[in-house]
């Protein structure tokens, strides 16, 4: 089977890359030139924006699954560019859902908790979503058009991930605070943020076999730690032997000039557990879990 992955250089496509190729012929693509990657990754290099230029990747590779995580994820970014956002999370989304029909190829789409106003806490896959803020107003579009698309189509929704990049370097917060921590800085994270971390291994896992299994619909992918995410730094801090005075409470919705965020949009992970054979990992377990991490050869 041919799996493609869209947002190759990202952080969580590293991940899947490297546990997807266990399984499928990866194919992957990315705006960027990819570095670093395992010699058996079939890379392409393309603006996803470019519709003609995906049609022809599908035509030239035909993939049985794609695993959609390109996007622009920046929640501050999606809110002064909202065009831009829109086009990028909504429009390519459309364009890669509409393809998959034609082409009979499974969809799994990466959201996010920050559909979720924030408000109740524990979400699951029944409660609807209220966003709070641009970005989440574009992911729950997108997500409205997957399912639209095909039955078999699977909306993931992401709880905040956590780890070490597996390829490249990625967006990780884990390597970020560990870098500042070694030099002493200090790391300021929001107490008012309560969160279900998932590890970025665990993740790659999970959605690798969410695009070779016969699930569809909307399943929610997180830790089985609730936590907000300045004690989440602090208990990361003292398992790495750093001070954890060295991290700071901080209320990200008193912050001038940002997005709103929610507050609670941590995520039930029930149905993960229970259709999954990627176990749903604690906070603890799952840093130990990235951390230890070795790409087999």
């Amino acid at each position: 089977m041919r799996l493609l992955v869209t947002g190759l250089n990202g952080f969580v496509a590293g991940s899947i890359i490297t546990q997807a190729r266990k399984y499928f012929e990866v194919h992957g693509a990315d705006v960027t030139e990819a570095v670093g990657l395992p010699s058996d990754i079939y890379v392409h290099q393309l603006d996803l924006l470019d519709k003609d230029a995906v049609v022809t990747l599908f035509q030239r590779i035909k993939p049985d699954a794609v695993i959609h995580t390109a996007a622009i994820a920046n929640i501050d970014v999606c809110e002064s560019n909202k065009e831009l956002a829109w086009k990028v999370n909504v429009g390519i989304t459309e364009t890669i859902a509409d393809l998959c029909r034609q082409n009979d190829a499974k969809m799994i789409f990466c959201s996010t908790d920050s559909v979720f106003d924030g408000v109740k806490g524990r979400y699951n896959e029944e409660d609807e979503p209220h966003a709070v803020n641009f970005y989440a107003e574009t992911k729950v579009a997108a997500e409205k058009i997957v399912l639209g698309a095909s039955d078999k189509n699977v909306v993931a929704r992401l709880s905040l991930v956590m780890g070490m990049p597996v390829v490249g370097k990625g967006n990780s917060f884990l390597a970020d605070t560990i870098e500042k921590l070694q030099n002493g800085q200090e790391v300021k994270f929001p107490e008012n943020e309560i969160r279900t971390p998932v590890d970025v291994v665990t993740l790659g896992a999970a959605l690798s076999e969410l695009a070779s299994n016969s699930f569809g619909g909307i399943i929610h992918l997180s830790g089985s730690t609730r936590i907000n995410r300045y004690k989440m730094a602090v208990q990361i801090a003292e398992k790495l032997g750093f001070d954890p005075g060295l991290i700071t409470a901080t209320d990200s919705n008193a912050m001038k000039g940002r997005a709103p965020r929610p507050n609670d949009a941590s995520l039930d992970n029930s149905l993960a557990k229970k259709i999954l054979n990627t176990p749903m990992c604690t906070l603890a377990e799952g840093l130990q879990l990235t951390l230890n991490y070795k790409i087999e050869e």
